[in-house]
């Protein structure tokens, strides 16, 4: 789960994790009430959506005065903001952080994540602040510096040491930046998130290490522990059609082609959209509807694919492994009857009861377009969006 900016430095605060002073704005009223209680000559009016690159599209402006507050929170607030993460249909403003200025000398990065590989935390830090970490990554790896974090002891201090050091960091600065990641792991692990990215983590001319910027993702099986962080989700920043899917368990991203995909499993479900890719065609959508696929799954994948407006054809590839083929097949039955789907349909079941299923749905009455295996029902649907 995705929180704003604003709501990740409340947090990251409360574990003793330096962040600049700043206040959320809902108006632009809010803003200029924002900087005066806040105080100073200087404060950044910053966009709040859950996509990066907010500067580079005009999201992120620095006032030095309340005028200019007024100005920049009139121009962003409401405005289509479109980054290299949005997609060119951008995210509509509703709401501000109004933040103090900072007297900048440094911009680093630093980030906290699960390294799947390894199956341990790595804390990453670089000199590269401000960039793309994947551009880094790219162009400059050796700039990158990890340190993976051993369960059973957790994050050491020469740990945080060493990372400080690699920054070229001396004096009240390496000591700031050695509490500053300390409390950012301490914080990462105790929220159960699952990415903390501070980019940039400056370095003030006074020697302050602070998160300029904090991007705060939860890990969502846990959600259950935190129900004070389940509040801040906010439903705006999501697409529609997989809040829906999620009410129902269903793991659904909407995707821009027109072939919609039913999948029994994640592997099966890349591949699916892969082999239809190369047939081609573009899928629609990632949809999952795990292994214990029956009718009702199966009938709210159905409603959650028809949502799209941009779906012409749908192929249904499940893997009877867990639940049997011919139970599938009746719950694919059942489901088009009360769905009521208007468009081809390609079904390609295989494992447990497979023959049995494909009788199903041939003495079903109703138009499916039965596969033998996962080539064919690619070939098919692509036939189908043609006739």
């Amino acid at each position: 789960m995705k929180i704003h900016e604003y709501q990740g430095k409340e947090i990251l605060r409360k574990y003793g994790v330096a962040v600049p002073r700043g206040k959320v704005a809902f108006s632009v009223d809010e803003a200029v009430s924002a900087a005066k209680e806040l105080g100073g000559n200087v404060w950044v009016v910053k966009a709040q959506i859950h996509a990066g690159g907010r500067g580079k599209g005009g999201g992120v402006k620095v006032a030095k005065s309340i005028d200019e507050v007024k100005q920049y929170a009139s121009q962003i607030l409401g405005m289509q903001l479109v980054t290299h993460q949005t997609g060119p249909e951008g995210k509509k403003v509703k709401r501000l952080l109004i933040e103090e200025g900072a007297n900048i000398a440094k911009e680093m990065y630093v980030c906290v994540l699960l390294d799947r590989a390894r199956s341990m935390n790595v804390v990453m830090v670089s000199t590269e602040g401000g960039m793309e970490i994947e551009k880094v990554a790219e162009e400059t790896p050796e700039k990158i510096i990890k340190e993976h974090v051993d369960p059973s002891v957790g994050f050491q201090a020469f740990q945080a040491r060493k990372l400080a050091f690699a920054l070229g960091l001396s004096g009240d600065a390496f000591k700031n930046a050695v509490k500053f990641l300390t409390a950012l792991y301490k914080a990462y692990e105790a929220t159960d998130a699952s990415l903390f990215e501070i980019n940039p983590l400056v370095i003030t001319k006074e020697g302050n290490v602070l998160a300029l910027d904090a991007k705060v993702n939860f890990d969502d099986n846990a959600l259950y522990r935190h129900p004070e962080y389940a509040e801040l989700r906010d439903l705006d920043e999501e697409e529609p059609l997989e809040i829906e899917a999620s009410k129902s368990n269903l793991n659904y991203i909407k995707l821009d082609g027109n072939v919609g995909c039913m999948v029994n499993g994640a592997g099966l479900a890349m591949a699916t959209m892969d082999i239809i890719k190369l047939a081609g065609g573009e899928p629609a959508n990632f949809l999952d509807v795990g292994g214990g696929a029956n009718a009702t799954t199966v009938a709210n994948g159905f409603k959650i694919i028809l949502a799209d407006k941009n779906v012409k054809a749908i192929l249904i590839n499940i893997f009877g492994g867990i639940v049997r083929c011919d139970r599938v097949a009746n719950g694919v039955v059942e489901a088009a009857k009360v769905v009521d789907v208007k468009i081809p349909i390609v079904v390609r079941l295989a494992g447990t009861n497979a023959d049995i299923a494909a009788d199903i749905l041939k003495n079903s009455g109703m138009s499916f377009l039965v596969a033998e295996n996962l080539s064919d029902a690619a070939e098919k649907v692509t036939s189908a969006l043609a006739a």
